[in-house]
Order: C-alpha cells, then sequence, then structure tokens
C-alpha cells in the first residue's frame, strides 16, 4: 500500500472515502495541528457537527537533532487511550479508529471552546483548581494502575527508553559531564522499579482545558514501570516557567508545591519518603534535560536554559529529600 501523509489534505480524503470512514458525497473541513514533534496531528470536521483528530507518528521526530523512534508506538497510545477510559472516565477523548497499516489513530476532538493548558500557563494564566486537578488526576491513575499484573504484561517500557531516558538523561549526561553519574544512577534505579501505569508525557502542553474540566492527550509513552517519572516530568514544567516568567516566580513555585499536595491526597496508599525523594530526582533530571537535552523547552533563551543547567548542577551534587526542599533550593538557585 501507498504510504499515507495525512497532511496531504487531497491524499487524507480519499484514505478516508477508499476506508469507508466517511461517505464520497462529504468533504471533511481539514486543519494541520501544529506544535508537537512526534506526529503529524490533523483536525477533522464534518458536517454533522463531529469533529476528529487524527495523529499519525513520524519515525524521524522533529526536533534540530536526530531522533529516531519506531512509529508503532501509536498503537501503544490507542491501548493507552483504552485503559484511561477505564481508570479516569471523561478524563481522555474517546478512541473513533485506529489504522496499523498507517500507523495513524482517530480520537473524538475535545469539544469546543478548549484551551491547551501550556498556553495558558505561559500566558500567565495560572488556576488552582486546574493545578488541583492535574495532580489528582495522575494520582488516580497511578494508584488505580498500582500492582495490576494484567497492565503490567500489556504495556512493556519497550518505547520509553528511546522516547525518554535516551533523550532526556543520557543525552544530557553526554552533553554535561558532571551530570553523568546521577543520570546514569536515576536509570538504572528507574528501569528496576515497576509499580504502575506511567504516562511518560505527563506535561501541561497535553491537557486541553474545556469549562474547567483537563482532558489528557499523547500516550504513546505510557508503560508500566516508575511512577515518580510522571511527577519530575510534571513538576518540571512548573518550575521552568517559575525560572522563565520572573514576574510570576513565587506564584508558579507556589503551584509546584500545590500540584505535589493534591497528587498526595490523591494517592496516599502509594506515597511514601522514598517515593518523595526519587520523585524529587526525576524532577532535577528532567530539569536539566529540558535544558541540555534533545528537546529543550522551546521557550527558554540561551541564558535561561545556561542558568537551569548550573542551578540543577548544584542541586545534583546534595540532591533533596523532599518537594518542599527542592522547590525552595531550585528558586533560591534560579535567583543567585
Amino acid at each position: 500500500m501507498d504510504a499515507l501523509d495525512i497532511e496531504n489534505r487531497d491524499a487524507l480524503l480519499a484514505y478516508l472515502w477508499d476506508q469507508g470512514r466517511v461517505d464520497r458525497a462529504e468533504h471533511p473541513v481539514m486543519q494541520t495541528l501544529r506544535g508537537g514533534v512526534s506526529n503529524r496531528t490533523v483536525l477533522l470536521r464534518r458536517a454533522s457537527g463531529e469533529a476528529w483528530v487524527l495523529k499519525q507518528a513520524l519515525a524521524k521526530l522533529r526536533v534540530p537533532v536526530d531522533w529516531f523512534v519506531d512509529p508503532v508506538r501509536v498503537h501503544r497510545e490507542a491501548d493507552g487511550m483504552r485503559v484511561l477510559a477505564a481508570l479516569v472516565p471523561g478524563s481522555v477523548p474517546g478512541l473513533v479508529f485506529e489504522d496499523r497499516t498507517h500507523h495513524l489513530i482517530a480520537m473524538e476532538a475535545v469539544p469546543d471552546p478548549s484551551r491547551n493548558w501550556k498556553e495558558m500557563l505561559l500566558s500567565g494564566e495560572l488556576d488552582r483548581e486546574h493545578v488541583a486537578a492535574f495532580g489528582t488526576l495522575l494520582g488516580q491513575i497511578h494508584l488505580q494502575s498500582h500492582r495490576r499484573d494484567e497492565l503490567a504484561a500489556r504495556f512493556p517500557d519497550d518505547f520509553f527508553d528511546a522516547l525518554r531516558l535516551e533523550p532526556y538523561y543520557r543525552y544530557s549526561a553526554e552533553q554535561v559531564p558532571e551530570s553523568a553519574s546521577f543520570l546514569h544512577d536515576l536509570i538504572d534505579e528507574t528501569t528496576a522499579i515497576k509499580l504502575s501505569l506511567v504516562h511518560g508525557d505527563y506535561s501541561p502542553k497535553n491537557v486541553l482545558v474545556h469549562q474547567g474540566h483537563l482532558f489528557l492527550l499523547d500516550h504513546e509513552v505510557i508503560h508500566w514501570g516508575d511512577p515518580t517519572f510522571d511527577l519530575g516530568f510534571s513538576m518540571t514544567h512548573f518550575l521552568s516557567k517559575a525560572h522563565h516568567l520572573p514576574e510570576q516566580r513565587q506564584a508558579f513555585a507556589d503551584a509546584t508545591l500545590f500540584y505535589w499536595q493534591a497528587y498526595r491526597a490523591a494517592a496516599a496508599e502509594l506515597v511514601t519518603p522514598e517515593l518523595e525523594a526519587r520523585a524529587v530526582r526525576h524532577t532535577l533530571g528532567c530539569l536539566l534535560g529540558r535544558a541540555a537535552g534533545r528537546s529543550p523547552l522551546e521557550y527558554f533563551g540561551a541564558q535561561e536554559r545556561s542558568r537551569q543547567q548550573r542551578a540543577v548542577l548544584e542541586l545534583m551534587r546534595r540532591p533533596p529529600h523532599t518537594v518542599d526542599e527542592l522547590v525552595q533550593g531550585f528558586i533560591e538557585r534560579i535567583l543567585a
């Protein structure tokens, strides 16, 4: 079968006709969505009012350095959507169809009006209810999936290394040799711990807000592993915005703590001092990864990347054990 590029609107329409997904008399409105690095993404609106988002996985990701990942990962996302729909009903869009030949999926579009939470945060719209919901949702995912053996077998970590450990930790260790010992120990620790489902891309950019409700997107890195990676990956975004937006520095620092408190309340049965300390170490690893890894934060300038790298290296020498200590130590070093 010929290769399909869903960003080619004529080719996509012909495909939908041939597959019987839409009637041949129908000409849906199509819009290419930008922002992601790992997929082609198209919003399709039908005359009936039904709207879909189609995603097709890329083999080579759209970043400045070479980064290749098997496109079959999009089918892991489809399976993740099925499971998350049962674990946290109403928090992920419904799956419409899956095509294993062309490595694409279609899902229901989040209803209008909806806004991307990352864009809201960068514009200064920081709502504590959104932060609490974000922490609660992650806690529910981890708690509801905890020690369920059938999920462990269903979600191996085969894409996690290529999409997270290598680009965020190994690559950063090469670029910043002073971090290598810390990061390699963190990799070894992470691969040895298998406790729950891990979303793997738990970030404000993967959240749409509709009438105050959060919808979680982009599940291709979902796997069975250490839940503290999700905590570190997500807290990194609050702290990086505290760094980037000086006029709201304290608000984002407070949001990090509030997020952790919401998670801790939702997943109380899982939270231990050791889990918190691992979450802190992953936050340090991801903070460095977003400054020196394969996918640096696009809103950081060179000076911010350098400052964040310097602050994290200092903290890595004597890692904090609690989230409170981490937030205080990071903000103090950003201000120094």
